[in-house]
């Protein structure tokens, strides 16, 4: 294949949208150091990346998740406590050791301190 076109890559993913978000994380991964899987022939990496999937020389599902991982915000963690962890907080919630409500005389002082120390007295 000499030279790619849209028309060649539309061939294998019919979606535009998906067309450009997977070509611009395949060029994005070859500027990492990913491994060709065509040749590159004097090209520049993004007409590589359009080559290698009008080519089908990728593994588009494989290519696909990675795009995704790549692009989640949430991170999962192994340190968020479980249900038995959380057995003090919800004893709270059911009517032991509850927080007595804070008096207004209390709610004003606070108010005031917030106000005397606020940010323009810190220096």
């Amino acid at each position: 294949m000499a030279r790619v076109t849209v028309e060649d890559c539309i061939e294998v993913l019919p979606d535009r949208f998906d067309l450009v978000l997977m070509a611009a994380h395949r060029a994005r991964s070859i500027s990492a150091g990913a491994a060709l899987t065509v040749e590159r022939d004097n090209d520049k990496t993004p007409v590589v990346a359009l080559r290698e999937l009008a080519g089908e020389t990728l593994g588009l599902d494989e290519l696909r998740e990675s795009l995704i991982v790549g692009l989640q915000r949430v991170i999962m963690d192994d340190d968020i406590p479980d249900e038995e962890d959380q057995a003090p907080i919800l004893a709270l919630e059911h009517g032991q050791e509850q927080p007595k409500e804070m008096s207004e005389s209390d709610m004003l002082r606070a108010l005031q301190s917030d106000r005397d120390n606020g940010p323009d007295n810190r220096f």
